[in-house]
């Protein structure tokens, strides 16, 4: 996809289109999604979990979706803990979303939930399980997930803005320089250690 527009984006899905660049790095496909490596990935581990339903986020699963998105959301956080010792994840609930069809992030970062939301802890919220993002969702008409190890938060929607979650987990990983997705895919040096990244990770989800 050489267009990375927000309207080329929204004509021509790339989590829809199997030949897109968003699956070259396939791990494993399962009745209702696809895991993957983030083809623009922070760090070595950066995982995605995308439905093959083209759905908004987690809030429009179906009953059968979110089960089985239960046991992957497991199966992967028990990869990166095994591989990588740590894990946290995302997802843009709609608010700043940059690519418009669900797709959690998962990647190996041990933190300080106030060092992803820095405005202080009235901002981010503590949930207990991926239902409340569906209640979120139904009152506010979106919301910002994430976790770091097993505890899960949202965060205040007036701090919402495009790649709120990428950007953030990016300063804190000391990698800013990936935080912008298009500018890392027209960076040939950034495409290339993300090439040797995820080629790292595919070989370890095999042996795992």
């Amino acid at each position: 996809m050489d267009d990375l527009s927000e309207e080329a984006i929204k004509k021509n899905c790339p989590h829809c289109d199997l030949g897109s660049q968003a699956f070259n790095y396939f791990l494993e496909k399962t009745k209702f999604f696809n895991i993957v490596c983030d083809s623009h990935p922070l760090v070595e581990g950066h995982i995605l979990i995308i439905p093959k339903r083209h759905v908004s986020c987690i809030a429009d699963y179906s009953k059968e979706e979110l089960n089985e998105f239960i046991v992957l959301n497991k199966k992967v956080s028990d990869f990166l803990i095994k591989k990588y010792k740590f894990v946290s994840s995302f997802e843009h609930g709609i608010f700043g979303q940059t690519v418009f069809h669900s797709h959690v992030h998962y990647l190996p970062f041990k933190g300080r939930p106030d060092e992803i939301v820095a405005e202080g802890k009235d901002n981010y919220f503590s949930i207990d399980n991926f239902e409340e993002l569906k209640k979120l969702f139904k009152q506010d008409g979106g919301y910002l997930f994430f976790s770091i190890g097993s505890k899960k938060w949202s965060v205040n929607k007036n701090l919402a803005a495009p790649r709120f979650f990428r950007d953030r987990f990016a300063k804190a990983l000391d990698r800013s320089e990936r935080s912008n997705w298009k500018i890392f895919h027209n960076d040939n040096r950034l495409m290339e250690l993300g090439k040797k990244e995820n080629e790292i990770v595919m070989g370890k989800w095999i042996v795992r």
